[in-house]
């Protein structure tokens, strides 16, 4: 009799971590339905350098992109919380990405800007209209209270890896960012989004970095030491390379010490031209 509660403890626990570990499983961390959306509606302009949405294209699929979310919201906090760092911030930067074209999706085409959804009273980032992780949230609470929370991730990048759905934010990149490759990722983001002349260039004459106002608003995360981040001087000399257009620009912005002009922000919805 002992022998046989025994065994069907072990059963039974057998089968609770099984069922753990299918439930963890099942979580698809390619964002493969995501990303196959991404790279049918995303157009990349500038050299691969910037990116403009077919939102029309996002609203014909409109069940498919829910489809995703619903993937996204279905995750508990303990599933996640067993993920490793990259699953995490990889999860958190695809679902902000994707709850921004929703949100565009609820007016599109009816409206100029994400702006538009806001109102004297609330900012359209703060407009607590998706579940995750159990919560009900705001993009606002994805990036400034999970993303950014302090010891949470501590990357600077992902400022080029989040997209406010407007022609001054970094690109909407035209894949799924994945944990397995999320480093690269969020490299590349930032060399495209320091390399697009609209938003970041140097002026050799007057020795001045005309840089996007991201810059002028997330300085503090660029200044903290996190992934070698600990200047803004320090993070335009690394990516010298992409903000300077000639050796002798290059090796300028390496040796620091230039003005900085923070550009102004365009707005405007990131769509698609004459579709």
């Amino acid at each position: 009799m002992r022998t046989h509660r025994l065994i069907s403890r072990f059963s039974l626990l057998l089968a609770l971590l099984l069922a753990a570990f299918q439930v963890q499983a099942a979580f698809d961390h390619r964002h493969a339905a995501w990303d196959a959306l991404l790279k049918k509606h995303v157009v990349l302009i500038s050299n691969g350098n910037a990116s403009q949405v077919d939102y029309a294209g996002f609203k014909a699929e409109r069940a498919a992109l829910k489809a995703y979310l619903d993937s996204l919201s279905a995750v508990a906090e303990t599933d996640y919380r067993r993920w490793n760092k990259n699953q995490q911030l990889a999860f958190l930067i695809n679902a902000y990405n994707a709850f921004t074209v929703e949100l565009i999706l609820s007016r599109y085409p009816d409206l100029k800007s994400i702006k538009d959804l806001g109102s004297l009273v609330q900012s359209p980032w703060k407009n607590r209209f998706f579940t995750l992780l159990g919560q009900e949230r705001s993009l606002d609470d994805v990036e400034h209270g999970m993303i950014r929370a302090p010891g949470a991730f501590d990357e600077p990048r992902i400022h080029a890896a989040v997209n406010c759905a407007s022609v001054g934010c970094p690109m909407l990149r035209d894949e799924a960012f994945a944990a397995d490759r999320l480093d690269g990722q969020l490299e590349d983001n930032m060399r495209r989004f320091l390399a697009d002349r609209d938003r970041n260039r140097f002026d050799a004459a007057s020795r001045t970095l005309s840089v996007s106002k991201i810059f002028d608003w997330y300085q503090g995360d660029f200044e903290k030491g996190h992934q070698g981040f600990n200047s803004l001087d320090a993070t335009f000399a690394r990516y010298a390379d992409a903000l300077g257009d000639t050796p002798q620009a290059q090796g300028a912005i390496r040796k620091g010490g230039l003005k900085i002009r923070y550009l102004d922000y365009d707005w405007a919805l990131n769509a698609v031209r004459n579709r």
